[in-house]
């Protein structure tokens, strides 16, 4: 009886000291942050450059941050973020992701037979994939697997991004291996669909489609919107104004004319990892 009586005073002292404690080093809440925090989507995507929603929402609740920044949420919770901030909120430019290859099966033939974890991410670690281009997309559908919108899918071997669908959370661009994905404006016409840094003859031999670095891309833009570094070419899409001069030079079709990047067939989803 002792014992039960020690038990039950101990258990009351204990549970008295840990409410106590519990006052004492309460770590104030936030409203403002709470608020915020239940606007914001929860993708955890870190494309606002913080770690995730409840990184953004403390950094825009403590004012270390703007709204607008969350490309998943997109203008609606820009704005709702702006409200409660008191803040006006500008027009949010749309975004998404572009695959800068177009290395499909019959562009970019396979080196060897690949029999491993089936992963783009595993196949690059053996001589660099299966594919003939080094720096070519591998289509084993790693980007596909982490998209919360399901706006990737493999085509031909190849990724291919539903810019519609995208929100660009930039999942899939820390996802890929060989860093061929981009955040880019939405509806954009123009973009260079090749990642091949090796020289003209050597792209040649690897992908019929492939960058030669030959310049006339560069030499014929009149905005200064696109240059050739390293063999590649690149557009500075702050630049670059659409006019297609450059996709119309271009001796190896490596540069879109006029067309985003091919839309997924939404019948035969391929999606490796999914």
């Amino acid at each position: 009886m002792a014992g039960i009586i020690l038990i039950a005073v101990v258990a009351i002292i204990a549970g008295v000291l840990l409410s106590v404690a519990s006052i004492k080093f309460a770590v104030p809440v936030d409203e403002l942050q709470v608020k915020i925090r239940e606007v914001l989507p929860g993708a955890n995507c870190g494309a606002c450059g913080f770690s995730g929603c409840d990184g953004y929402a403390e950094a825009l609740a403590s004012g270390k941050a703007e709204p607008g920044l969350c490309s998943p949420g997109g203008a609606d919770v820009a704005e709702e973020c702006g409200v409660l901030l008191g803040k006006s909120v500008g027009a949010m430019e749309r975004r998404a992701a572009f695959v800068h290859c177009n290395g499909v099966c019959g562009n970019t033939p396979s080196k060897y037979v690949y029999d491993g974890v089936d992963t783009c991410e595993a196949a690059s670690l053996m001589f660099q994939g299966d594919s003939s281009c080094a720096f070519g997309c591998l289509g084993k559908g790693d980007c596909a697997a982490v998209c919360p919108e399901k706006a990737i899918i493999i085509q031909d071997g190849l990724s291919m991004i539903d810019q519609d669908k995208c929100v660009a959370c930039g999942l899939c661009v820390k996802t890929c291996p060989k860093h061929l994905i981009e955040i880019v404006p939405y509806g954009h016409l123009t973009h260079v669909m090749c990642s091949n840094k090796e020289k003209g003859a050597q792209a040649m031999k690897v992908c019929k489609v492939s960058c030669i670095g030959c310049m006339k891309c560069q030499k014929t833009c009149q905005h200064d919107a696109i240059h050739v570094t390293n063999f590649l070419a690149s557009i500075d899409y702050t630049k670059c104004v659409d006019c297609g001069e450059c996709a119309a030079v271009c001796p190896k079709n490596a540069i879109s004319k006029g067309a985003v990047q091919a839309k997924p067939a939404e019948e035969t989803p391929q999606t490796a990892n999914a």
